[in-house]
């Protein structure tokens, strides 16, 4: 069912794409670099954000006593950035000999 456009919506400089718009439309990848250049074009097609870590956090559940969970969150935010930290802390101490 094609509904009309709603008169107050409508954007005379920026009109809605037809179907022969986006058939003609190119990703930006093909387009930027025409535009201002290869280098320009390739920073602003950088992903954004935080990159991947190589090895990303897994999440699990676990169960810990509340004595540690008091512990822990007594300190404020970040207790279990704290608590990964005192788990490596003690791989580390106990694999020395090893």
């Amino acid at each position: 069912m094609v509904t009309k456009p709603n008169p107050e919506l409508i954007d005379e400089d920026n009109p809605e794409w037809t179907a022969e718009d986006i058939s003609r439309a190119r990703p930006a990848s093909e387009v930027l670099p025409k535009l201002f250049g290869s280098e320009l074009a390739q920073d602003m097609l950088k992903p954004r954000g935080r990159p991947r870590a190589a090895h990303p956090k897994e999440r699990i559940n676990i169960r810990l006593s509340y004595e540690v969970i008091q512990h822990f969150k007594s300190s404020g935010e970040g207790w279990q950035t704290r608590i990964d930290a005192a788990l490596r802390d003690y791989i580390i101490e106990h694999n020395a000999g090893t």
